[in-house]
Formats: structure tokens, C-alpha cells, sequence
């Protein structure tokens, strides 16, 4: 060996030549075993499952919520597809100049943005902005910043507004039944939800469906009762006589006397369910199903519906109503004037407290209480709807005279407006009691009777009197036809007992009054300017609306117009009571 040649044995070079071959067939090995062998530790088949976890997706498949209408199918509450923004702040660079870009895109300040995403830096999912027009989430998601995603939903949308506020109700932010019908028929309403499989990148970027795993079932349509044309009607007639008045709320409800169903229910004061951003919850409540009233004497026509059943009179009866006035224990009751001696038409044209006080103490107590109770007094209605009221109706051990008296006409009971119209539509329907419902109907509901028929005939033809001329709803009558209905004017009930100068006043009424075919209720809560009475407050509410929409039905008259003059002749005199 020549002095400074370094040499390596054999061995040694055998062994890093070996070594060397060796590392690229390891690393092959290696890598098949990574890519082609299913059956190793941690092979193809765990990475490949580790990348999908990391980029496949469920994403949920929102469900199209039920369209809600009127009875002839226009749409009273719809859904329309909407985007809401979220992010994951983990992913967010909170310093990226495009986040300005978004905030102004959403209408907030660049600070607020950043400060939020900071709050919640430790979570991995926040709401940016809910229920975005597709447009507007558009415009941001272009923006293309990491961690920032759209979700498709569906917002609530209620092409009638405040018109039918009250009945259809509306849903929140994740399209759940809060109030009205939306709320008694969420379950029916709402869909199921379905479900797909996506691949995304590492923006969240959809880049493939990759299947549908469930499909979406969208919830079912309800039909209401209600016209909407009716509808309008009976609320801009309630809203301009609740302003005329400076009343402080009022209610109409109009029902379809032979179905039971509801045509139009109109509440004052009302909102706009589009924007409630400065929503009034006084203006939310379905007064003509859920607030209380005395009925006052829109009870009167039971009373002596009541007294025909006894045996005891017929229409025919005269009731000595000298000298205008009765002492009934402590408390006096007096008419507007002394009528003197009056058939029971008069009493109930004049609404003659002192007639109607004579008869109630000839009559049983639970007599009387058991006519209101037939036709619906007392009990709820069954609607379905919330809050739904029962009303009150008292059944005393023991009558006091006085007591007898103020339940003759209305005083000391409590009922909704729907129960009154209830009520009414048993005149109407020949003594027939129905069902009402706030549901489109495709069958009429037989029934159950619990009056006479002859004797409610009789009664609806002395209530005719009452929109005659000399009778206190002169202002309900409507030319060419015959209503039949009665006033009722009562003193509102506050903390310390009856209020001396705030009153409720109501009309209810049915027509055509031979074979109605409509029943109305309204009333006008606590109207102040001096006016006040049922047939000066509630009586032209009835006939404008009553009237369009017997021209709406195609009601063919019952009456000549000639024949209507003197009926209406009194139109601008008022009523008492």
C-alpha cells in the first residue's frame, strides 16, 4: 500500500453498496404499502379515510316550509330562499384587508367585525348575519376569505302584512311557529330536512356533490277559512273607525253561517309581520279570539229567545215598562226613556233595560244561563287557536234579583267575539249548532240542534227591528236586504270595578235575516269623543263590511231597495244602546 492512499476493505463497500440498493426498494415498499395495501397499519385506506374526514361533508338540505292561504289559494305566508354568512374565527385573519370589504358589505363597521371574530377566536362557528338575499351573500362570499361559508335556509315571508297579522302569526329567525296559525300548525307546516354528502377544499369550497344521502320533504300546505278580499274589507273599515273614534283597539269577525267558517277576523291595533323591528306586543294578540268582553246586550235576543222557549210569551207579549225605570234591590235600572207599554219586538228595537229586567225576574235563572251555555257561552270555541279564551259564564247557588237582572242583559258572563259570532250563527242556522273553524272546510258539518227552529225564526224577525227605523242600529242596515242583530254598549271593567266614562261597544248581526247566510261581530273598545254606543260606534263597521261582502258572495237581495227606504231613513239618528 502506497503511503497516503486510504483504502477500504471489501466488506465494507459490499455493505454500503447493499445499503444504498436497499433504500430505494424500503422506500418503494414503503410507499406501496401506504398506496396499494389495504390491509397495513395506517395504509391507503386510513389516509385516505383521514384526508375525506378533513375535506367530505354532510350538509344538511333545508326543507321548503308549507305555504299558508286563503280559502281561494292566495298565499298568506311563504318561504323564500335566503343565505346566512357564518364563520369558523379559528380559520379568520383577522388583520386581511378584505375583511373591510365584508363589513361594509354587511353594514358594519370594520371594528365591530374584528372585534367580534376576536371574542369568539376560541370557537370554531359564528354567525356573521342572518337570512342574507342571495345577491348580498353572494357579494361577500366573492370576497373569498378563508373561513367565512354560506348556509342556504329559507325566511318567512307574508304577502297580506298586517292585514292578517294577527291570524297567520309568523315564525323566528329559524322558521319555528311563534304566534298565530304559524304556531298551531308548526308541527303540520314545518318540513323534514334532508341531507348530502359534499367534497370541499381547504376554503370550505364545495368542489364536488358527492351524493344525496336523504332527500328533503317539504312541510304541507294550510288552507284558512278566510277570504282575503273579505279580509281587506273588514280591516280597513275596523282601522278607520277605531281612528275616527280614538278608540283603543277593536275586533271583527265574520263567519259563513252555514260552515261555521271564518271569512274575515280583523283586530286593531295590528303590525307588519315583515318588520317588526319595532314591534308593539299589544298589537300582537288575536283579540277576537283571546280578549274578553260582556257581552252586554248583544244577549238580549237569548234572553228572550230564552222566555219564547218557557211558554211563558210570545212576540206578541206586552211588557209594562212604566215609568222608565225598576228598582231591582239597591240598584236602579233605567231606559233611555219610558216607553211605556211595549211588545217584546219593541222591547228588543228600544233595548229596554226595564223590560228586560221584568222578563228575567219571571223567568228561572238557570234558564237563561242554560240558552247562553247552549249556544256556546262559556265554552272555547275549539279553533285550535292559541289562547284561545272560554269565557266566563257564572252559575250561582243562589240568584239574587239583581244578579238575575244583569245576566238578562249581558252583565256579569265574559265572551270573545268569536263566541259571540258562535252564538249569533245558532239564530242564524235554525237553532243549529256548528262547529266554527278558522280551516277551510271541503263538507258542511251537520250539526247539533239545541233550539227550536220556529222559535229562532220568530226571533230573527223581531231582531229585524232593530236596524229599522226607530230601532238603535239604524246604521247596520243594509238596502236590499233585511239584517237582523242587536247593539250592546257596556262600561269597561277596570281595577275598582266598572269605569264611569270608558265603554266597549258591539254590534252583532246575521243576514239576510229570513235565511242568513252571514253572522258578524264588532266591537270597539274603549271609544272615546263622546261617542260611544254600539249603533253609533260598531253598527256602521257591520253594514259597510256585511255589505261588500254579500256583493263579493253574489248574495242575490232579499228586498226591493224601494222597499228599504224606511230602514234606512233613521241611518244618520244614532242608537241608544
Amino acid at each position: 500500500m502506497k503511503p497516503g492512499k486510504l483504502t477500504i476493505s471489501r466488506w465494507r463497500y459490499l455493505l454500503v453498496v447493499t445499503v444504498l440498493a436497499t433504500l430505494p426498494v424500503a422506500g418503494l415498499w414503503h410507499i406501496a404499502q401506504l398506496q396499494v395495501m389495504p390491509d397495513v397499519d395506517k395504509g391507503y385506506e386510513f389516509l385516505q379515510g383521514q384526508g375525506m374526514a378533513r375535506t367530505l361533508r354532510t350538509e344538511s338540505i333545508p326543507a321548503y316550509r308549507g305555504v299558508i292561504t286563503d280559502r281561494r289559494g292566495e298565499p298568506l305566508a311563504v318561504s323564500t330562499p335566503v343565505v346566512t354568512l357564518w364563520a369558523n374565527p379559528q380559520l379568520v385573519n383577522v388583520e386581511s384587508p378584505a375583511l373591510k370589504e365584508l363589513a361594509k358589505t354587511l353594514a358594519i363597521s370594520h371594528g365591530e367585525l374584528k372585534q367580534r371574530l376576536i371574542r369568539y377566536a376560541g370557537k370554531e362557528f359564528m354567525y356573521l348575519e342572518r337570512q342574507l338575499t342571495p345577491e348580498q351573500a353572494e357579494e361577500a362570499l366573492r370576497l373569498e376569505i378563508p373561513g367565512i361559508y354560506g348556509q342556504g335556509e329559507y325566511k318567512r315571508f307574508y304577502p297580506a302584512g298586517e292585514v292578517t297579522s294577527q291570524l297567520v302569526g309568523f315564525t323566528n329567525i329559524d322558521d319555528h311557529g311563534q304566534e298565530g296559525m304559524e304556531l298551531a300548525y308548526d308541527e303540520w307546516l314545518t318540513g323534514v330536512p334532508g341531507a348530502k354528502q359534499v367534497l370541499k377544499d381547504l376554503k370550505g369550497r364545495v368542489i364536488k356533490e358527492l351524493g344525496l344521502l336523504r332527500s328533503e320533504k317539504a312541510g304541507e300546505n294550510l288552507a284558512l277559512s278566510i277570504d282575503l278580499r273579505l279580509q281587506y274589507t273588514a280591516y280597513r273599515e275596523l282601522k278607520e273607525a277605531v281612528n275616527k273614534f280614538q278608540a283603543a283597539s277593536g275586533s271583527v269577525v265574520l263567519l259563513d253561517a252555514r260552515t261555521g267558517e271564518v271569512l274575515a277576523m280583523a283586530n286593531q291595533p295590528s303590525f307588519n309581520p315583515n318588520d317588526r323591528g319595532q314591534l308593539n306586543s299589544d298589537a300582537l294578540r288575536n283579540r277576537a279570539v283571546t280578549d274578553l268582553v260582556e257581552p252586554g246586550s248583544t244577549m238580549k235576543p237569548l234572553t228572550l229567545l230564552a222566555a219564547l222557549e218557557s211558554g211563558k210569551y210570545v212576540p206578541e207579549t206586552v211588557i209594562d215598562t212604566n215609568p222608565g225605570y225598576i228598582r231591582v234591590g239597591r240598584k236602579t235600572f233605567y231606559d233611555h226613556r219610558n216607553y211605556g207599554v211595549i211588545d217584546l219586538t219593541t222591547l228588543l228595537m228600544k233595548s229596554s233595560q226595564v223590560g228586560t229586567t221584568k222578563i228575567a225576574l219571571d223567568l228561572e235563572p238557570e234558564h237563561i244561563r242554560e240558552m247562553f251555555a247552549r249556544v256556546g257561552i262559556g265554552e272555547s270555541p275549539g279553533t285550535g287557536f292559541p289562547g284561545e279564551t272560554p269565557g266566563s259564564l257564572p252559575d250561582h247557588r243562589r240568584w239574587r234579583p239583581v244578579e238575575r237582572a244583569n245576566f238578562a242583559f249581558g252583565h256579569g258572563l265574559s265572551a270573545s267575539a268569536l263566541q259571540i259570532a258562535q252564538a249569533y250563527a245558532v239564530l242564524a242556522n235554525n237553532g243549529i249548532k256548528k262547529p266554527v273553524t278558522l280551516l277551510k272546510t271541503e263538507t258542511v258539518p251537520e250539526g247539533v240542534p239545541v233550539v227550536d227552529a220556529e222559535l229562532v225564526a220568530k226571533l230573527r224577525t223581531m231582531m229585524t227591528s232593530v236596524t229599522g227605523s226607530g230601532g238603535t242600529a239604524t246604521r247596520a242596515a243594509i238596502p236590499a236586504y233585511e239584517v237582523a242583530g242587536k247593539t250592546g254598549t257596556v262600561h269597561k271593567v277596570g281595577k275598582n270595578g266598572y269605569e264611569k266614562n270608558r265603554y266597549v261597544g258591539m254590534f252583532a248581526g246575521m243576514v239576510p235575516a229570513d235565511n242568513p247566510r252571514l253572522v258578524a261581530v264588532v266591537v270597539i273598545n274603549d271609544p272615546k269623543g263622546g261617542k260611544y254606543f254600539g249603533g253609533e260606534v260598531a253598527a256602521p263597521v257591520f253594514g259597510n263590511v256585511v255589505a261588500d261582502a254579500l256583493r263579493m258572495l253574489k248574495v242575490p237581495p232579499q228586498i226591493k231597495a224601494s222597499e228599504q227606504v224606511t230602514s234606512v231613513v233613521g241611518k244618520k239618528s244614532g242608537g241608544a244602546t
